[in-house]
């Protein structure tokens, strides 16, 4: 292949890439690069292959390319090519590879080998279901992957799921003066075993039903009343929203995430710690 042939490929993957045609750009990229894979702007190539790959959710081309494309940044400079490679070797568990494409970029995590287990703060993530999108709380484990723990209210999601979000926020949510992302979620990462239980809980203070929620906490259950969920519009969902956990007395919904059984003998318990102002009633599966 002549360098004249080559600058009108790269021409064609950049107009296919201006008209999202991912796949069709990252196959024009991968064609001048068999070629000239170390030129001064093959980097930039790499880098944009790997990242079409990404946009068609191909995690093992993504992986590949990617690596080709770290190979070829400099590291500890935030350079993306390092976080796009972070996400798909996550993706493909390839936890070396991972810790790596971190270091890469720039952060710091805690030494080890395997799987990243680094607990490293909070954020939200707006899972999208067949299209359903809700946006929760996770606890991060790594740069790109966290544990969901509200308990989801769009079918099929569970509390304690673990799932891959994406690197660039989309929206912000401010808990009393701390700002959290909004990420995109990519991927559910693994399911969770807890299932999704309904409740009507009657709480005669906001303290009652705040107790009912550190109680099933406490034994890594998870449980959210009606009143604590907002619903935004898309457009609002992806913008900066205060937002406060409401825990409101009276009689309400509630979401448990925790076995029916253990779900039972943690509201009985609850409710015979109170001798008036807390009751329940119709618990039952959801789906």
């Amino acid at each position: 292949m002549h360098k004249s042939e080559a600058e009108q490929l790269i021409e064609q993957a950049y107009q296919a890439w201006d008209a999202e045609e991912w796949l069709r750009a990252a196959e024009l990229f991968e064609q001048v690069l068999a070629h000239f894979p170390d030129e001064r702007p093959s980097a930039e190539w790499w880098y944009d292959a790997a990242l079409a790959h990404k946009f068609l959710r191909n995690w093992q081309k993504a992986y590949e390319l990617g690596r080709e494309a770290a190979a070829r940044a400099p590291r500890g400079q935030g350079e993306p090519a390092f976080w796009n490679l972070g996400i798909a070797a996550t993706i493909q568990r390839e936890w070396a590879t991972a810790r790596d494409a971190w270091a890469g970029f720039g952060i710091e995590l805690p030494d080890g080998e395997g799987e990243i287990e680094a607990r490293i703060g909070n954020a939200c993530v707006r899972l999208d279901t067949g299209g359903q999108q809700e946006v929760v709380w996770i606890e991060r484990l790594c740069p790109t992957r966290g544990r969901v723990v509200n308990v989801p209210v769009t079918g099929g999601r569970r509390y304690g799921e673990i799932v891959v979000h994406d690197g660039v926020p989309n929206g912000e949510r401010v808990v009393n003066g701390t700002t959290y992302p909004v990420f995109d979620e990519l991927l559910r990462f693994e399911a969770s075993e807890l299932p999704t239980l309904e409740v009507t809980v009657n709480a005669g203070e906001r303290a009652d039903l705040e107790a009912l929620l550190v109680l099933f906490a406490e034994h890594g259950y998870g449980a959210e009343p009606a009143s604590s969920v907002r619903m935004l519009c898309a457009c609002c969902s992806e913008g900066t929203h205060q937002q406060e956990r409401s825990a409101e007395a009276g009689a309400q919904s509630v979401s448990l995430a925790a076995p029916v059984e253990e779900a039972r003998r943690l509201l009985e318990r609850w409710a015979g710690e109170a001798v008036i102002g807390r009751s329940w009633s119709g618990l039952e599966p959801v789906g």
